[in-house]
Protein backbone atom coordinates (compact mmCIF):
# COMPACT_ATOMS: atom_id res chain seq x y z
CA UNK A 1 0.00 0.00 0.00
CA UNK A 2 2.89 2.36 0.79
CA UNK A 3 4.36 1.93 -2.71
CA UNK A 4 0.96 2.66 -4.27
CA UNK A 5 0.49 5.74 -2.10
CA UNK A 6 3.98 6.99 -3.02
CA UNK A 7 3.15 6.52 -6.71
CA UNK A 8 -0.03 8.57 -6.30
CA UNK A 9 1.87 11.27 -4.37
CA UNK A 10 4.58 11.60 -7.02
CA UNK A 11 1.94 11.78 -9.73
CA UNK A 12 -0.08 14.49 -8.00
CA UNK A 13 3.03 16.41 -6.84
CA UNK A 14 5.93 15.46 -9.16
CA UNK A 15 8.38 17.34 -6.93
CA UNK A 16 7.79 14.69 -4.28
CA UNK A 17 10.02 12.33 -6.26
CA UNK A 18 12.97 14.35 -4.90
CA UNK A 19 12.04 13.76 -1.25
CA UNK A 20 14.57 11.98 0.92
CA UNK A 21 13.64 9.46 3.61
CA UNK A 22 13.00 12.22 6.15
CA UNK A 23 10.73 14.05 3.71
CA UNK A 24 8.67 10.91 3.09
CA UNK A 25 8.46 10.21 6.81
CA UNK A 26 7.22 13.76 7.44
CA UNK A 27 4.66 13.50 4.62
CA UNK A 28 3.33 10.16 5.83
CA UNK A 29 3.19 11.38 9.45
CA UNK A 30 1.12 14.40 8.45
CA UNK A 31 -1.32 12.24 6.48
CA UNK A 32 -1.54 9.67 9.28
CA UNK A 33 -2.24 12.39 11.84
CA UNK A 34 -4.97 13.84 9.64
CA UNK A 35 -6.59 10.42 9.28
CA UNK A 36 -6.25 9.50 12.95
CA UNK A 37 -9.15 11.79 13.88
CA UNK A 38 -11.39 10.44 11.13
CA UNK A 39 -13.82 7.54 11.44
CA UNK A 40 -12.48 4.05 10.78
CA UNK A 41 -14.92 3.75 7.89
CA UNK A 42 -13.29 6.70 6.14
CA UNK A 43 -9.82 5.20 6.60
CA UNK A 44 -11.05 1.89 5.20
CA UNK A 45 -12.69 3.73 2.31
CA UNK A 46 -9.40 5.42 1.49
CA UNK A 47 -7.62 2.05 1.34
CA UNK A 48 -10.37 0.68 -0.89
CA UNK A 49 -10.09 3.73 -3.13
CA UNK A 50 -6.33 3.26 -3.46
CA UNK A 51 -6.89 -0.39 -4.37
CA UNK A 52 -9.48 0.71 -6.92
CA UNK A 53 -6.89 2.98 -8.56
CA UNK A 54 -4.49 0.05 -8.68
CA UNK A 55 -7.08 -2.26 -10.26
CA UNK A 56 -8.15 0.34 -12.81
CA UNK A 57 -4.49 0.48 -13.86
CA UNK A 58 -4.38 -3.32 -14.16
CA UNK A 59 -7.55 -3.40 -16.27
CA UNK A 60 -6.53 -0.49 -18.48
CA UNK A 61 -2.77 -1.06 -18.83
CA UNK A 62 -2.17 -4.61 -17.53
CA UNK A 63 0.17 -3.18 -14.89
CA UNK A 64 -0.15 -2.01 -11.32
CA UNK A 65 -0.36 1.77 -10.85
CA UNK A 66 3.11 1.97 -9.30
CA UNK A 67 4.57 0.19 -12.36
CA UNK A 68 3.18 2.72 -14.85
CA UNK A 69 5.23 5.55 -16.32
CA UNK A 70 4.44 9.10 -15.20
CA UNK A 71 2.34 9.95 -18.28
CA UNK A 72 0.05 6.93 -17.87
CA UNK A 73 -0.30 7.57 -14.16
CA UNK A 74 -1.32 11.16 -14.85
CA UNK A 75 -3.83 10.11 -17.53
CA UNK A 76 -5.36 7.51 -15.24
CA UNK A 77 -5.75 9.96 -12.35
CA UNK A 78 -7.17 12.59 -14.72
CA UNK A 79 -9.79 10.10 -15.88
CA UNK A 80 -10.69 9.30 -12.27
CA UNK A 81 -10.91 13.03 -11.52
CA UNK A 82 -13.49 13.37 -14.33
CA UNK A 83 -15.35 10.11 -13.60
CA UNK A 84 -19.12 10.22 -14.13
CA UNK A 85 -19.71 8.88 -10.61
CA UNK A 86 -19.70 11.66 -8.03
CA UNK A 87 -18.46 9.28 -5.33
CA UNK A 88 -15.34 8.47 -7.37
CA UNK A 89 -14.64 12.15 -8.03
CA UNK A 90 -15.05 12.92 -4.33
CA UNK A 91 -12.72 10.06 -3.46
CA UNK A 92 -10.10 11.45 -5.79
CA UNK A 93 -10.42 14.98 -4.44
CA UNK A 94 -10.14 13.70 -0.88
CA UNK A 95 -7.04 11.71 -1.75
CA UNK A 96 -5.57 14.66 -3.62
CA UNK A 97 -6.21 16.91 -0.61
CA UNK A 98 -4.36 14.47 1.66
CA UNK A 99 -1.44 14.39 -0.77
CA UNK A 100 -1.21 18.19 -0.87
CA UNK A 101 -1.55 18.38 2.92
CA UNK A 102 1.23 15.86 3.41
CA UNK A 103 3.59 17.44 0.90
CA UNK A 104 3.03 21.13 1.59
CA UNK A 105 2.47 20.65 5.32
CA UNK A 106 6.11 19.67 5.83
CA UNK A 107 8.22 22.44 7.39
CA UNK A 108 10.79 21.98 4.60
CA UNK A 109 8.12 22.65 1.96
CA UNK A 110 7.26 26.01 3.51
CA UNK A 111 10.89 27.04 3.15
CA UNK A 112 11.11 25.67 -0.41
CA UNK A 113 8.15 27.71 -1.61
CA UNK A 114 8.98 30.81 0.43
CA UNK A 115 5.97 30.57 2.75
CA UNK A 116 6.59 32.82 5.73
CA UNK A 117 3.24 33.07 7.48
CA UNK A 118 3.34 33.52 11.21
CA UNK A 119 0.56 32.99 13.75
CA UNK A 120 1.31 36.46 15.12
CA UNK A 121 0.19 38.05 11.85
CA UNK A 122 1.57 40.67 9.50
CA UNK A 123 3.33 42.67 12.21
CA UNK A 124 6.07 40.05 12.36
CA UNK A 125 6.97 40.66 8.71
CA UNK A 126 7.35 44.42 9.07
Amino acid sequence: MQRLFAAVVTTVVPEAARLDATGWTDLERIVEQALADRPASLRRGLKVFLRLIDWIAVVRYARRFSALDAARRARLLASIERAPLLLVRRGFWGLRTLVFMGYYGRPAAATEIGYRADPRGWEVRR
